[in-house]
């Protein structure tokens, strides 16, 4: 039996990352639970690297000698910890999405399958892992966080593996396999009656008045570097190169803007060949601010009051906005928003196509990717990476009445047979339709 590769873990001492630094104005802060330029412009804070250290410690084999999980890119995040919160997050699967990629017309399809992540099954545990890592470190001995309901999940996980106190915010119409999927955990569980942004802005106040770590409020800056693991391991995974274009779905836009981070750093540090990838966002109908501002051209977005089931991105006064629209623009990406019903039939093509079930953000991402195809903004030839990041256990109420209901049949041949013909001609009936 092979052994085990050894990880790569560093002292306190030799943190790579100096800084919170304020992305409109550039102004400085030390690195505490902070997330707002609060002394000249109130623009939101990222944290700062020193990627010279980066770059003199870290290789494609130091990387690969690293553990399966998000902290074989430890030197790229914001931790000083030798011992992380390893919970196995990260490493999911890069799939070539052949049959798919076939319907579409694509000659390079790759589905990135959050779908499988660990502990909760969303990319969530990528930010959350990071975000409790760091709020240990500082002090915190309670963790808390709006949620529109995958956030929740991963917060609950993985602060009781911590053995972190937990209190979560949700909004209280969230789908059932969400709050029964925090509540396992045995965090205390505020179900407000809002939509996400109030929820948002009352864990503000709350943030202000309690000495808790809120992972995406006072613990932000440090919370999103957990996304750009998403780009980091489809680089590594593409074989050391980066795709031609990415699809992505957009709630506050961190996400997007963090994949496109991630690419970045690993380009300024050597690991990957320079060049421009391609970014496009995906937003249902029912709460599409970043895409209505992109289809007019605007340099701002307007909060909307989302109405969609895809509520897991449905964030009315998305916080990084500006920043994917700014993305989109400048790798001549694009930001397309879809119906509800288009959503429903994509989740339902990627299941039928490529066996992932994914919850209803995937289905925004792929019914957006297919129209992009459609409307000749995807150009065949590119090696393309669609970014799926739920599980469809999450949202089973969004395909119930859509996706048929089995065969009840009695425990007898003839009778499985009529059943089994009966299947066939409905089978015929429907591609029948699909070809017309």
């Amino acid at each position: 039996m092979s052994q085990p590769l050894p990880q790569i873990l560093h002292t306190p001492s030799d943190s790579t990352f100096s800084a919170l630094q304020c992305r409109e104005c550039g102004h400085t802060y030390e690195l505490g639970a902070k997330h707002v330029c609060e002394d000249v412009c109130f623009g939101p804070l990222e944290v700062a690297y020193d990627y010279d250290a980066i770059r003199r410690r870290v290789s494609r084999s130091t990387i690969q000698a690293g553990p399966l999980s998000i902290w074989r890119y430890r030197d790229f995040l914001p931790v000083t910890s030798a011992d992380p919160i390893d919970v196995g997050t990260g490493m999911t699967p890069l799939l070539r999405a052949n049959r798919l990629a076939r319907r579409l017309g694509l000659k390079q399809l790759y589905i990135k399958n959050d779908a499988v992540n660990m502990p909760t099954l969303s990319f969530k545990d990528r930010v959350v892992s990071v975000a409790l890592t760091r709020a240990r470190e500082l002090g915190f001995t309670t963790v808390s966080c709006a949620s529109t309901g995958n956030l929740a999940n991963s917060t609950a996980a993985i602060a009781a593996h911590a053995g972190l106190d937990c209190c979560v915010f949700i909004p209280a119409d969230l789908e059932a396999g969400k709050i029964l999927g925090t509540l396992i955990y045995r965090p205390t569980v505020m179900a407000v009656q809002g939509n996400y942004d109030q929820v948002n802005r009352l864990c503000s106040e709350v943030a202000n008045s309690y000495n808790w770590g809120f992972v995406n409020i006072n613990l932000r800056p440090y919370y999103s570097e957990g996304s750009k693991t998403l780009g980091f391991e489809v680089a590594e995974q593409l074989g050391w190169r980066l795709p031609d274009h990415i699809v992505a779905p957009l709630a506050s836009g961190s996400l997007f803007t963090k994949i496109y981070k991630g690419f970045q750093e690993f380009i300024k540090v050597g690991l990957v060949d320079d060049k421009v990838v391609r970014f496009s966002g995906a937003q249902a109908e029912g709460c599409s601010p970043i895409a209505q501002a992109f289809k007019e051209g605007r340099e701002f977005v307007s909060p909307v009051k989302p109405n969609t089931i895809a509520k897991s991105i449905a964030i009315g006064n998305p916080a990084d906005g500006i920043y994917a629209l700014d993305i989109a623009r400048k790798t001549n990406g694009n930001i397309e928003s879809v119906t509800d019903a288009e959503i429903v039939e994509a989740m339902t093509l990627l299941a039928e196509t490529e066996g992932i079930f994914t919850e209803t953000a995937g289905g925004t991402t792929i019914a957006v990717l297919k129209k992009l195809v459609e409307a000749g903004k995807i150009d065949p030839e590119e090696c393309t990476v669609a970014y799926i990041t739920g599980n469809g256990l999450k949202t089973q109420e969004a395909v119930q009445g859509y996706i048929g209901e089995p065969l009840t049949i009695e425990p007898k041949l003839d009778s499985f047979e009529r059943a089994i013909e009966r299947a066939r001609t409905l089978d015929r009936l429907e591609w029948q339709q699909v070809l017309v």
